[in-house]
């Protein structure tokens, strides 16, 4: 959902923007660069954790086989 509320530049998540006080000189296309940037950045992390989260499933599911249990 973060990736999503910075895709459209929410004024709440400013303090999460990486900015200086240079990039407020050019007007606002540089800050809502800034903000795809950190939405893509969230996106990425999402996917990573749904990789992972998939993995440990399977794993999970690995070690209750029957096969893999100790007596």
């Amino acid at each position: 959902l973060l990736g999503i509320f910075f895709n459209v530049h929410s004024a709440v998540l400013i303090e999460d923007v990486p900015f200086t006080e240079d990039d407020f000189k050019d007007g606002p296309e540089r800050i809502y660069g800034l903000y795809e940037q950190v939405s893509y950045n969230c996106f990425i992390a999402a996917g990573l954790y749904a990789l992972l989260g998939g993995f440990s499933l399977c794993q999970g599911r690995l070690n209750k086989r029957k096969e893999y249990m100790v007596r």
